[in-house]
């Protein structure tokens, strides 16, 4: 969530940035977020003035009781005076009034309780308008906070301004293309050759875009998933596991929701989701809580399977397993200092970069453009390993820093040293790897003329020793 004194001082700017992300229903709640805010101030300036009246009317009218040194009829007179100015909305004259630094000047005689009667009577009045305008101040922080959690995250400075994907900014390719004497086949054709990926029993089960793993195909899933959170924890992430299932809330906190909440599995008869990745789980470890500088950064690791009810793209997406309903994936995340933040996201984005690497596959990083940041990155890395049996790069990682807008909607904050006063943290995420597209580019690039695969050297000590997978289930 974006701060509100930034959108205040500087809607135009704030408009400018998101322009930049092609976000034209977030552009359109600017103008409503900075009336609405300017709402909230006056009305909640106007009830505050008089809640202060008020209890400063009532202690002055115990006080006024008390005086043994006015006559009835000038008690009386101050408490007509204070009630006529209290009728006018004049919360400061009744003041005066009643505590005697503004003289009562009524010249009709009045009875001491029926003029106190009158008094109790406004007060009252004054009470109940009172609860209206926090009423009225609840209802427009609830449509304000509606508006502001639909504001996306803004593009840091350095990222480069671009409409599209297609205009991503690719580094140079690390490793060598495979080059094969054969015609080399998509994971769709190789996994169910081989026994390993099972296509339709997956559609049997659960429907369209499930699929079972059997036998290597599985032990292959597994060895990844080690492999990843092996390689996490020797660069210092702490391996955390977490519940798959969590409250709606903890979705608002990592920034999910309300954006993507048609893309989450709900259970029917309660406030719990499944999470479409542990970065929800893990972005809401220290909701609420205070870390010291000293204990930062704070680097967790967690692998989980990832639930997403994403609408059926057109084209070869739907296609073997590059894209599917539940997934495995390994996430790293940090909570960092504002200041080291993005040192932080590219010694993230290396170390998945270095996954990659030891698994022998060409791959390479891509800048993201200010139109394909999505929602709540500042900047964004992906890295993408090429597949030859479907011709295309696909993205098996993507390294984020949301700067402080997970930590304002969760509440994750900080002592910098030696203060007391709280700063908000920064939040980073990154797949660590996402293990379905992994698999997919170890099938394709490993493959062997007579249907088998090899398996990569770093894998083989999870597989006990095994070099490959062959037609035969060896």
């Amino acid at each position: 969530m974006l701060d509100i004194a930034l959108i205040r001082s500087k809607p135009a700017w704030v408009k400018a940035q998101i322009e930049k992300l092609n976000d034209e229903g977030a552009l359109a709640r600017i103008d409503s977020i900075v009336a609405l805010d300017a709402q909230r101030r006056q009305t909640r300036t106007r009830v505050e003035t008089a809640q202060a009246a008020r209890n400063k009317l009532n202690r002055a009218m115990g006080a006024l009781r008390g005086n043994r040194s006015l006559t009835d009829r000038e008690k009386a007179n101050r408490a007509q005076m204070a009630a006529a100015a209290l009728g006018a909305e004049d919360y400061e004259r009744a003041s005066r009034l009643m505590d005697g630094t503004e003289a009562a000047t009524h010249d009709e005689h009045a009875e001491f309780k029926p003029a106190f009667d009158e008094l109790i009577r406004e007060l009252r009045i004054m009470g109940d308008e009172i609860g209206d305008g926090f009423n009225r101040i609840a209802m427009i922080e609830a449509e304000l906070n509606e508006h502001m959690l639909w504001i996306p995250n803004l593009p840091h400075e350095s990222v480069p301004v671009a409409d599209s994907e297609d205009e991503n900014i690719p580094d140079v390719m690390q490793g060598s293309l495979r080059e094969f004497d054969f015609e080399p086949k998509p994971h769709w054709e190789l996994g169910p050759a081989l026994d390993i990926i099972d296509f339709e029993r997956g559609v049997k089960l659960a429907g369209s875009r499930y699929y079972t793993l059997n036998g290597w195909g599985a032990r292959l899933q597994r060895a990844l998933i080690s492999f990843f959170l092996d390689a996490a924890r020797a660069n210092g992430y702490t391996e955390v596991y977490v519940p798959y299932l969590v409250h709606g809330d903890m979705l608002y906190g990592a920034a999910q929701f309300p954006k993507f909440q048609d893309t989450v599995f709900a259970l029917s008869d309660e406030d719990k989701y499944l999470i479409p990745t542990a970065e929800v789980a893990v972005a809401n470890l220290h909701r609420d809580e205070i870390l010291e500088e000293a204990e930062l950064p704070r680097n967790y690791v967690a692998h989980s399977p990832c639930f997403r009810s994403e609408k059926a793209s057109a084209g070869r997406d739907v296609r073997g397993i590059k894209r599917v309903h539940q997934f495995e994936k390994v996430e790293m995340f940090k909570f960092t200092t504002p200041e080291t933040s993005y040192a932080e996201l590219e010694t993230m984005t290396a170390q998945a970069e270095a996954i990659c690497a030891k698994l022998d596959i060409p791959y390479r990083r891509l800048e993201i453009v200010s139109g394909d940041l999505g929602f709540s990155a500042t900047k964004k890395y992906d890295i993408e390993m090429w597949s030859p049996g479907c011709g295309e790069w696909l993205e098996v990682s993507s390294c984020s820093n949301t700067e402080d807008f997970q930590a304002r909607r969760a509440m994750l904050r900080y002592y910098p040293g030696g203060t007391r006063k709280t700063r908000y943290l920064h939040t980073l995420n990154g797949s660590g790897l996402a293990t379905p597209r992994v698999m997919i580019a170890i099938m394709e690039n490993y493959q062997q003329a007579d249907g088998s695969i090899e398996i990569p050297q770093v894998l083989r000590p999870y597989l006990g020793g095994a070099d490959r997978i062959g037609a035969d289930g060896s």
